[in-house]
This record gives structure tokens, sequence and C-alpha cells, in this order.
């Protein structure tokens, strides 16, 4: 017998029915071995010495491992992922069989590898086998070792030093370092006033265009050379005051290329950006694309592997791609030879395809009965994305005009573009709101005089550099060459679950306690937040996985160093972090006023508020303690007891009033207001909401409600987010939705709302569809926004454009099982 182990069930059940009865498939279900979570599972001083343990999960799945190998198997192929962790995965599983005599040496260890879950790409992987490659296992090693040493080196040093901090992790801190520098470089930027003036023109038929001062008495004008109102009107009445004619035309065709294919990195932005997905939630769709969909019938792999940071497509899929340009676009469409793309971002490895289907001939608009939305939303973008990487270049048509004042003292200049092919646009790329904002100049020829209608002085504002989403995030990260395809994820995730960012409008905020560990580290450990150090270990790794370096040389040097670091900050006195931290958070905490009377204490107008640490983290204090107990809380954990929180309690300023947000206790329970004021804006806290987790940004977005969270697709109808006397509820048709799980009601998507709203509608039976294996009965209902199914406690909106008269019990059954 033949045994074949891969990650999933998913991917398991793909392969099996490709290869049908003489192969034995199972599933690990990812890794099954990693360090014990205690000091000392990787030990320096013995040459870094590893030691493994089962995961606690992966037990009844090694059993059950272990139990078939034994069965007479003769051949064992391990068909894990085609990377550093799918490779380690493989080694692991080998060395467990071995440790349990579960195979002996007659047993022969295959290594398969394929890029997509397709039946000819594993019956060629199983034809052309490869032993395991231990220089991926030793980079997976080494990183694992890395990630190790510095979270349970670095961690208990932060709890001791830093109460209230959760952890610090090698990239993690990095990435957390992006957020806090970007926010840095937000809070001290400095807005500057800039001024153009836009004269509307005619021409000889009295068309109407614009066009904007470039020069004035023979000097080009700068973006910052018109400062205020003033020289802004007096250069407007020098426009006023001339008479001008055209006396120059410039036309030129611009090529616009397409974009390469996606890689893991570009998935995630553009997933985020066209689609609204997470980077977590990207990755758990392309993995199932990639394992295997039931269509008609048949489990097909969907797209090439989804972890890759490589632009190249195989020559038998280029010839496919190229033959279906043709096909639905014609020959005008398909560039003369196939487009090769080149990575420029650091530390590319490019072991893997490009992401892309993997059989371009299986549409979208095919799939639409097979996929869930969200698979379906995301299979249409990896194929745009990949046709159009193949496409004709789109052409633009530029124009620019320059007219002159008579007596030469004013230039203005129009320019305007017209799309003249779409090319690769057909398919991708092209927003058809950008026709409307073509700026179409009239026809125009040299010696033309165009008369004024207008003169515009426009007033303008420089804005701060906009804060990371998830998008421009990893986009950064793969720039600077900081974490892998299989990393970006989580990274993001590792920073959100320990509270050192917020994601607050799709925008990456520092919460105070992410603020402090950042400049802890960069004071403390500045060598190894800095990007290059982070960069250039990432390339190391690569190497290890190359073979051109040894993995244990990478660690003595990487540990010796950091050790000596740890040591000599053990030795520092909490006065001694306190001052580096209160310097270098005075512009954070006293933003709107650093003189003394500006840290006054705001309740008894007497003390001095400083920073302070106790066992629950930093807080600012009154120096007048015991006699005040005025505290505001400043990264660390809130004090455990509600009734404990010293009211009042200040979170934070509010960005509007530039007050100081309250968190108060009345004899209605607690709230929020803004300002120190009785008549300042105040918002009930919920009785399901823990006010020990509330921060400024939950604050914030608790003043600031009701908030509009979408519209309604089935009726175009807006859904808000709102709070009142019986608590959070949503809003939508003037009806209003209880929440009932108020804890974390501020996390409530549109999607979760229409589920509210839909599981909480008046039921209308019309008819039942039957019963299924367990007994319950399937309805279809009729409510006041439309048609659903009742499943037990689960009621299913129906699309609009569904047949309701055809709907048959198996089609409910498939719905039911996209929603459990």
């Amino acid at each position: 017998m033949s045994l074949i182990i891969v990650e999933s069930p998913s991917k398991a059940k793909t392969i099996g029915k490709y290869l049908g009865s003489k192969y034995k498939v199972v599933a690990s279900f990812g890794h099954i071995r990693d360090f014990p979570a205690k000091s000392g599972s990787v030990d320096p001083d013995r040459d870094f010495a590893m030691t493994y343990e089962i995961i606690s999960k992966s037990e009844k799945y090694i059993n059950k491992l272990i139990q078939t190998a034994n069965k007479e198997t003769q051949n064992i192929y391990l068909a894990t992922d085609p990377d550093r962790e799918g490779e380690a995965i493989a080694w692991h599983i080998v060395e467990v069989l071995k440790e349990n005599n579960a195979i002996d040496n007659n047993v022969v260890i295959n290594r398969m590898v394929f890029n997509e879950v397709t039946k000819s790409a594993i019956l060629e992987s199983i034809k052309h086998p490869r032993s395991i490659n231990m220089d991926l296992v030793y980079a997976q090693q080494a990183r694992r070792a890395l990630d190790y040493l510095v979270g349970f080196t670095l961690s208990p040093l932060l709890w001791r030093k830093l109460p209230g901090s959760k952890s610090a992790g090698r990239v993690q801190s990095v990435a957390l370092r992006l957020i806090c520098d970007r926010e840095s470089d937000i809070e001290k930027f400095v807005t500057q006033e800039y001024w153009d003036i836009e004269a509307k023109c005619c021409n000889i038929e009295g068309k109407q265009f614009s066009a904007f001062l470039s020069c004035y008495s023979g000097k080009k004008l700068e973006k910052f050379d018109i400062q205020n109102e003033k020289d802004a009107q007096k250069l407007s009445e020098e426009v006023k005051s001339r008479s001008y004619s055209v006396v120059n035309v410039e036309k030129k065709h611009t090529r616009r290329n397409p974009y390469p294919p996606f890689i893991t990195s570009s998935l995630q932005q553009e997933a985020s950006t066209k689609l609204g997905f997470s980077a977590k939630n990207t990755m758990i769709i392309a993995q199932k694309l990639y394992e295997g969909i039931d269509v008609g019938g048949e489990i097909i792999g969907l797209i090439t592997y989804m972890r890759t940071d490589g632009f190249y497509i195989a020559d038998e899929a280029l010839e496919h791609i190229r033959s279906i340009i043709v096909s639905m676009f014609g020959k005008e469409y398909l560039p003369e030879s196939a487009r090769k793309y080149i990575k420029k971002v650091k530390n590319a490895q490019e072991a893997h395809e490009a992401i892309r289907p993997t059989n371009i001939t299986i549409t979208p608009d095919s799939l639409s009965n097979y996929l869930t939305p969200e698979q379906l939303k995301l299979y249409d973008l990896i194929w745009k994305r990949t046709v159009a990487s193949q496409m004709s270049s789109a052409v633009i048509d530029q124009v620019v005009v320059e007219l002159g004042s008579l007596d030469k003292v004013v230039t203005l200049r129009a320019t305007g573009s017209s799309l003249f092919f779409d090319g690769f646009y057909k398919v991708y790329g092209h927003n058809e709101d950008d026709d409307n904002k073509n700026n179409m100049l009239p026809l125009l020829h040299v010696g033309d005089m165009c008369p004024l209608n207008e003169v515009i002085p426009h007033q303008h504002f420089t804005i701060p550099p906009a804060r990371y989403n998830e998008a421009s995030l990893v986009k950064k990260m793969e720039e600077i060459g900081i974490g892998r395809p299989s990393t970006y994820a989580s990274i993001i995730s590792v920073l959100q679950d320990r509270q050192y960012v917020v994601l607050n409008q799709k925008r990456f905020f520092p919460t105070e306690r992410g603020r402090i560990v950042n400049i802890f580290l960069v004071n403390f450990f500045s060598r190894y937040v800095e990007y290059d150090f982070t960069a250039d270990l990432e390339e190391k790794l690569d190497l290890i996985s190359n073979g051109k370096i040894n993995w244990k040389e990478v660690l003595h040097q990487f540990w010796f160093l950091f050790i000596d670091n740890v040591d000599s900050v053990k030795k520092l006195e909490f006065t001694e972090i306190l001052k580096v931290i209160s310097c270098a958070m005075e512009d954070y905490i006293f933003s709107s006023d650093k003189s003394e009377s500006g840290k006054t204490c705001p309740v008894c107008n007497d003390g001095t508020l400083e920073l302070n640490i106790s066992k629950n983290g930093i807080f600012l204090g009154c120096s007048k303690y015991p006699e005040c107990k005025y505290t505001k809380n400043v990264g660390g954990d809130i004090i455990d007891d509600t009734d404990n929180i010293q009211y009042p309690k200040v979170l934070g300023v509010d960005i509007t009033t530039g007050k100081d947000i309250y968190l108060k206790k009345g004899p209605y329970g607690i709230y929020l207001q803004i300002g120190s004021d009785k008549n300042g804006k105040r918002a009930a806290i919920p009785k399901g909401m823990d006010a020990n987790l509330l921060n400024l940004q939950m604050a914030e977005k608790i003043l600031s409600l009701p908030i509009r969270l979408g519209i309604h697709p089935d009726t175009g109808q807006e859904i808000k987010l709102g709070l009142g006397k019986f608590g959070a509820y949503i809003l939508y048709e003037g009806k209003y939705f209880s929440i009932k799980n108020e804890r974390n009601f501020l996390d409530i998507s549109v999607e979760d709302a229409i589920n509210i709203i839909t599981n909480n509608s008046t039921n209308g039976v019309i008819k039942s569809l039957g019963v299924v294996e367990n007994n319950n009965e399937v309805f279809l209902c009729k409510g006041r926004y439309g048609f659903y199914l009742k499943y037990a406690k689960l009621n299913i909106a129906l699309k609009k454009g569904i047949d309701v008269d055809q709907i048959s019990l198996s089609d409910a059954i498939k719905l039911i099982s996209e929603k459990l």
C-alpha cells in the first residue's frame, strides 16, 4: 500500500479522488510538533539543541497516522505544501513515525511537490518525487528558533519592566514600529498652506476648459510659491487683466502596462482595497480555492499555491492564457510575445509560480453556482488579474496646451487625456468613473485666441501621511523585506490580539500599550527593531534555504549579542525606564499644553501629573496621591475589578474638541463624557460591555454613535449601529433590532447586522421543503425583507434572483451548509 500524507482533510479528499483505491490519503491537520511553551526548549548552551513535543490538538491525528502507517505500508508520499513550513511538517511526520516504530527501513519515503491541486499536477509529482530538502527544514528550524528565543527571552523581561505588556516578537515588534513611526510622523506633521490659480477659458467655438497659472514674469511657479490668500488674489487680478492665445500644443500617446500576476502580498493588498477582505480572511479563502472545490460533482483545485513571492507563470499556462485572450477579446488585445515579470522587492525567493487559476478556461461566471460569494469574488479577482497580466498595454491620448498672455508675462497650462485603446483595461484595473474625470480639451490650435470667463484662486493644505491599512502595511513590510508570504497575515493578527494596535475605519492606530512597548524596544533594543537588521536576518534564512550558509552559525551570531543586551537591560531600575518613556511620550500625553500649567492635575488643580508604574502597568497620576486619586491609564491593564477603578478616569483626548474623554460612574452606571463641563456629550456603557477593556479608540467610537454600517444589498437601504436607552441596536428601515452580545458590539460588520435583521424578522412559512437527516425540517418563508430559509434556529436570507418556486431541498441544504 502507498500512503500519501497531506496537511488538510479537504486537500486529502481532493487528491484521494484523483488517485483511486491504490493510495491511502490521510491528513496531518497542519503542524504536528512544536517547542514546548516553556524556557529551555531551545538550548543555546548545547549548540541550540531543540526539544519538540506533539501539539495537543494533533495527538488523535498522529495516532491515526501511526496506525495507518503500520498496515503494510510500502511507500510514503509526503504531499505537504511546497514551502519551508511544508518541508518541515514532512520532516516532523517522518521523525514521529520513526520514533513510534511505525515504519522500518524498507519503507520508501518520497516527497511530492506540486504547485496546484489538479489531477495532472498530482500524477506528475508522483512520477517524479524527491527526498526531503533538509536545507528548507534547517531554514524553518532557524526561523522558529529565532522567534522562540526572542519571545521567551524578551517577553518575560517586558512583563517585569513594563507590567501590562503582553509579548515581544522578532518580526511583530518591527511591524509595530512601522505603525508607531507613522503615528509619530502624523503627530509631528505641520500643515502648510498653498494656492493655485485656475482660469476658465474658451476656445474660438466657445467651449470652456480649465487652465492653471504655471509661469509669471518668466518664473515657473512651484507648489508652495503662492502661500497665502493675499498673494493669490493679487496674481488672480494679474491673470484677469490680460488676453491670451495658444502658444503651444503638444500631443502624445502614453502606454500603460498591465499589472503583474498576483503574489501573496499583492493579493492581500488588492483583496483589502477592492473587496474589503482582511489579510487573514483572504488567505483562508485562497486556501480553500487551492485545496479544492466541488464543481458539478468533481473536486477541483481552482488556483495555484497562494503563498508565493514569484511572478513566474508556467509556459503551458501562458499558452492557455494567450489563447483565451484572443478568443474572448480579439488579436489586438494580445502582445506579440508573452510578458515576463521580474520581482523587484527585497529578498524575493521566487521559488513558486504566481497565484493564478489552474485552468484559465474556468471563468468566474461558470462557478457562480459552486462558490460562496466571498470565494467567487476572490476567484474573479485572481482570474481577471491573471488574464490582464498577459494583455496589450492601454494607450492614453495626452494633450498639453500652453496659453500665453500677449505681453508674455503670464503662462497658463491646460492638460487633458482620453483613453485611446483600452488594452488590459478591458478586463482589469480601469475605473469607469475615470471616464467622467478625464479633462477632455476642446480643439485648440497655435495662435487661437482664448478669452477668460473666470479666474478662481484655490486654497489647499498639505496633509499628513496616511495611517497604514492592511494593504499598505503588507506592502511596506514587503518593500523593506520583513516577514514572508506565509507570515504577513499572522503578524497583523498578533499585533491586534496583543492590543498593541487597533483597526479603526480600516486604519491601524497604535494603542498606548503599543506605543510604550515600542518606545521600550526602540530605546533599549534598537538593533533588533531596525528595519535593515530584520530584513538582513530574513535574507540569511533564504541563504540557509539555498544551502549557502550554516543555520546554526546564524543562530550563534544572533544569540550571544542579543542575550548580552537582555542582561544589561535587566539591571535597569524602573526610574530609568520611566524617564525614557516619559520623555518620549510627552508630546502625546501633553499634546495641547506642555507647560507646567498644562501638567496640573485636572481634579485637584494642585498636584502635577507624572508617570508611575504599578502591577497593572504605566499610568499618569497626581503627585498629591493619596489625597488625590486621579489616574489616567497609559498603556497598562486597567484594574481588574470595575468597582476598584478610581473615577473619573481619563482615557485620552477627543480629537474634535481637544478635551479629555472621561470614564465616569453615576447612579445609573458607567458612562463616558467629553470634558469636565456638565454639559459635555455623554454616552452610557452597555451593561454587557466590560469597562475595564475600554480604550480611547473604543470611547471615541461609542461617542460618535449612531454610525452608518453600510447598505442592505437587497433593498439598498441604509443600516446603522447605535446605542440607546436599552442598549446597542441595529437601525434599519425605521425598525430597531437589539444586539444580544453587547460585549463586542463595536466590531459588528454590515454582514453581521444583516444576519441580526434576518433572524429577527417576522416569520411567515410558505411551505416545507423536506426533512434532513437529523429530523429537522427546512421551511421556505417570506418575511418583511423577502424570502428566507428557516432551519432549526437558523434563518438564511435568499438573494434576489433565486427562483423560490423552483428551490429544492438539496438547494436548501447547500445554502444551509455554507452558513454552518
